[in-house]
C-alpha cells in the first residue's frame, strides 16, 4: 500500500496530459521517483516506422556521456591473447568452452553482457536458445562479437547501451539514475535521441518521432516535447 500511495502522490504532483520541455520533464521525473533506492530513469520513444518491415528496423549502440550508473558484469568467451586482453580490460569472467558448459549445466547467468570473438560463435551458438530470450546473445551489430574484445569490455564498463525497436515500434532505454541530476540526465537524453534520429531508416515516411516519454523505475511517465525528426 505504501508503494501505491507514493505512486498516487507522484501522479497528483504534475499534469499527465501535458507535454513538458526537456528541462522541466527531467526535473519532474526526478521528483516523481519516490522509491527508497536510486531509481533508473528510462527513455521511451514511439517511432513512426513499421517494425514488421526489415528495412525499417532501428537499432544501434552508443556510450552515454555520463554512463548508466549501473556496473555491468561482463563475460568474455575467448581464447589465447584475446582472453588475456579481456582480463586486462576488466572483464568479470573470461573463458571458453567451460563457460558455455557452466551456463548449460548450472543455469549460470551471473553476468549482464556476453562478448565473444567471431571464432567462438560456433560454441556460443549452441546455447543461443537460452541466451536469446534473456537478451544475452552476442551480436556484431551491438559490438559484442568482435576481435577487439578489450575495447568492447571498456565500452560496456563506461556505460554503453543498446537501443532497438520492439514489436510495438517503441524504443526503451535507460539514460541514468535519479542521483545523476538534471544536467547529466539531459546530456544522456540528448546523446541517445541524436543517435535515434540519425538511425532513421531511409524508407520511413511521415513523422518519425511520434512521442517521447521519461519514467523512473517505479514512477509514472512524463511526456517530453521533442520537435526534431
Amino acid at each position: 500500500m505504501k508503494l501505491a500511495k507514493k505512486y498516487a502522490e507522484s501522479i497528483a504532483s504534475y499534469d499527465r496530459s501535458k507535454s513538458y520541455d526537456l528541462n522541466d520533464a527531467v526535473k519532474t521525473v526526478i521528483d516523481t521517483a519516490k522509491a527508497k533506492f536510486d531509481e533508473t530513469i528510462e527513455l521511451h520513444v514511439r517511432l513512426g516506422v513499421d517494425p514488421r518491415q526489415a528495412d525499417q528496423q532501428v537499432r544501434g549502440v552508443l556510450v552515454l556521456p555520463n554512463g548508466t550508473g549501473k556496473q555491468k558484469k561482463v563475460l568474455v568467451v575467448a581464447k589465447g591473447d584475446k582472453a588475456d586482453a579481456a582480463t586486462a580490460a576488466g572483464a568479470d569472467y573470461v573463458g571458453a568452452e567451460e563457460m558455455i558448459q557452466r551456463i548449460q549445466k548450472d543455469n549460470w547467468f551471473d553476468f549482464d553482457v556476453m562478448i565473444t570473438t567471431p571464432d567462438m560463435m560456433g560454441i556460443v551458438g549452441r546455447i543461443g536458445r537460452v541466451l536469446g530470450p534473456k537478451g544475452l546473445m552476442p551480436n556484431p551489430k551491438s559490438g559484442t562479437v568482435t576481435m577487439d574484445v578489450a575495447r568492447a569490455v571498456q565500452e560496456v564498463k563506461a556505460g554503453k547501451v543498446e537501443y532497438r525497436l520492439d514489436k510495438t515500434a517503441i524504443i526503451h532505454c535507460p539514460i541514468g539514475k535519479k542521483s545523476f541530476g538534471v544536467e547529466k540526465l539531459t546530456e544522456n537524453f540528448n546523446a541517445l535521441m541524436d543517435a535515434i534520429v540519425k538511425a532513421k531508416p531511409a524508407t520511413a515516411k511521415g513523422q518519425y518521432i511520434k512521442s517521447v516519454t521519461l519514467a523512473a523505475t517505479m514512477g509514472p511517465g512524463v511526456k517530453v516535447t521533442y520537435n526534431k525528426g
